[in-house]
């Protein structure tokens, strides 16, 4: 079987996959230093009041599926934010083993802090990038998100 491309040793640090977690944790890393410092908040934490945030109130399985985040891992940071007062939840009439989560007025202005705090982060780092460099790779990512999935790779 000559015509056989040659056998390739499994490298970690060139698979495409470890590549793109470690790139979303140091730069993730660098933003929940902000947030931490100003609200004590986890990065689960953060991830549940921004999906509230910005879609509204919804269940916390909800947020599992949109943030990719384990139903243990939400559940400890819902009950966390509603201890600071920053989330309430209300019994859903339709499944009564679910609840709907919802920010309070003062979950609502955390949100908008961190969300301008994110917003500096996000074009400071962009700005580290480059422009052209920033598009492409965000162009990258999307396309990435939207196909990624598709790629299968050969199980025999």
């Amino acid at each position: 079987m000559a015509d056989q491309p040659p056998v390739r040793e499994f490298d970690l640090e060139t698979f495409l996959p470890y590549l793109l977690n470690q790139a979303a944790e140091a730069t993730s890393k660098r933003f929940q230093a902000s947030y931490k410092a100003a609200y004590g908040m986890t990065r689960t934490q953060w991830r549940v009041l921004a999906n509230l945030g910005k879609f509204g109130a919804m269940t916390a399985r909800d947020i599992c599926t949109i943030s990719h985040i384990e139903k243990t891992k939400v559940s400890r940071a819902v009950t966390a934010l509603e201890a600071e007062a920053l989330l309430t939840r209300t019994p859903n009439p339709q499944d009564r083993r679910a609840e709907f989560l919802a920010l309070t007025a003062r979950g609502t202005a955390v949100f908008h802090d961190l969300g301008q705090r994110a917003i500096e982060y996000d074009l400071a780092l962009r700005q580290s990038l480059g422009a052209d460099l920033a598009q492409k790779l965000d162009a990258v990512l999307r396309d990435l998100i939207r196909h990624g999935g598709d790629v299968v790779a050969d199980a025999d």
